[in-house]
């Protein structure tokens, strides 16, 4: 049997080349709440050196909430992808729910590819995917990148990972605006991101 070809993409549904839905290529999209997304965002450009310096923080949220960022409009990107997900069987899968139980969502990309695995396969993915593993992986982590390219002195490629750290970088105030946004830019879709997981 022939291994599966894997492509990693960043780009936006409509970029996709047509080739790819005509041959029903099964897709995987992993989206990340937008208060935590904006916040690694933020990280990885104060590090990425091949980008311009992002700013002050204040500033990088309006730019945000504009879609005036270099990766395009967070909002038109997942909102996208929401909406074709039935049509063009796109497996969405959210950040949160990834670390709040990876077997659960590694049984359900299983189930996707119409793979099978034993309990035990299952349990070494989930521990070798976790944050923690792949930030000590050089493989993952990118230390391989030199310094003029990720200066990872300044943040690292995989910083914290966790869900809720926007709380430490968000005034009330940043929030509230940032709410009332967000509340305009997604009241078309119900895709069920969340803030925090207990």
């Amino acid at each position: 049997m022939k291994p599966p070809r894997v492509i990693k993409t960043h780009l936006p549904i409509q970029l996709v080349p047509k080739g790819f839905w005509e041959n029903k290529c099964k897709v995987i999209y992993t989206a990340r709440n937008a208060k935590d997304n904006l916040v690694s965002y933020f990280h990885f450009e104060r590090m990425n050196l091949t980008q311009p310096e992002p700013g002050p923080w204040d500033g990088y949220i309006h730019k945000f909430m504009k879609g005036e960022l270099g990766w395009g409009s967070w909002y038109d990107h997942v909102k996208a992808y929401w909406k074709e997900c039935k049509e063009k069987n796109i497996l969405y899968l959210l950040y949160e729910d990834m670390k709040e139980n990876p077997v659960r969502e590694i049984k359900r990309i299983m189930h996707y590819l119409d793979l099978s695995v034993s309990e035990d396969i299952i349990e070494r993915i989930a521990q070798l995917t976790s944050f923690q593993v792949m930030k000590d992986n050089p493989m993952a982590n990118y230390s391989f990148i030199p310094k003029p390219v990720f200066d990872q002195s300044i943040s690292a490629f995989m910083r914290k990972g966790e869900v809720g750290d926007w709380v430490n970088h968000f005034t009330p105030a940043q929030s509230k605006m940032f709410d009332e946004d967000y509340a305009i830019q997604m009241k078309d879709t119900n895709i069920p991101f969340r803030y925090s997981i207990h």
